[in-house]
């Protein structure tokens, strides 16, 4: 059978486009490592998320490595505990790990000008880190629709000099907390500009 020379053209065109989404696919998929949120990151009682003891009094929290610290946030209607009403404070030249819930419906938690993105959903723990080391200040947005005053919902996070950084008040670190390796992720490198690692438990 004869194939017109323009049809052999479109074919071809229109099997490479298959390929290249193909491929697009399975590197968003498994190349960068990104994931949904499941159950890995860790799993907390949504309509009492206090009776987790690491988010009892979500805030920073000093990690079981040197210059490591967790930070386990509530995201709830409207605000991010901490980071709205008090922002998030953490020594530069860190490695911090985030451990996102939420106890209402799902939220996003973006920290922005950075790779820091991932969704709170209610009943798990989303877990990001990420390293830090310069002095700067970054929002804080929620960016999956969750209701009315879905538009009003930040906060801040404060990456600080290391001398001035007291560890102590909320959403400061808090020595002897329960945070343990078994809900953190590897971690990825930055510069001037912190990225996430693109694992999202």
């Amino acid at each position: 059978m004869h194939v017109h020379r323009f049809e052999r053209l479109w074919l071809v065109g229109a099997l490479s486009l298959i390929v290249l989404f193909i491929g697009t696919v399975t590197y968003g998929a498994v190349g960068a490592g990104y994931g949904m949120v499941d159950a890995t990151g860790g799993e907390v009682d949504p309509a009492n998320t206090t009776a987790s003891e690491n988010f009892r009094e979500p805030g920073v929290y000093e990690g079981s490595d040197p210059n490591h610290y967790d930070v386990y946030v509530e995201a709830q209607q409207f605000l991010f505990v901490p980071g709205t009403n008090e922002p998030i404070r953490i020594p530069a030249n860190s490695t911090v790990t985030f451990h996102v819930t939420s106890p209402d419906v799902i939220h996003g938690f973006e920290v922005v000008g950075t790779n820091i993105n991932t969704m709170a959903v209610p009943g798990q723990v989303a877990t990001v880190t990420a390293e830090f080391d310069e002095p700067d200040e970054y929002g804080l947005v929620c960016n999956e629709y969750c209701g009315s005053a879905h538009h009003s919902m930040e906060g801040q996070l404060q990456v600080v000099p290391p001398a001035e950084f007291d560890g102590t008040g909320g959403g400061n670190a808090t020595s002897g907390a329960n945070a343990t390796s078994d809900n953190m992720t590897g971690g990825g490198n930055t510069t001037s500009t912190p990225t996430a690692t693109s694992e999202v438990n």
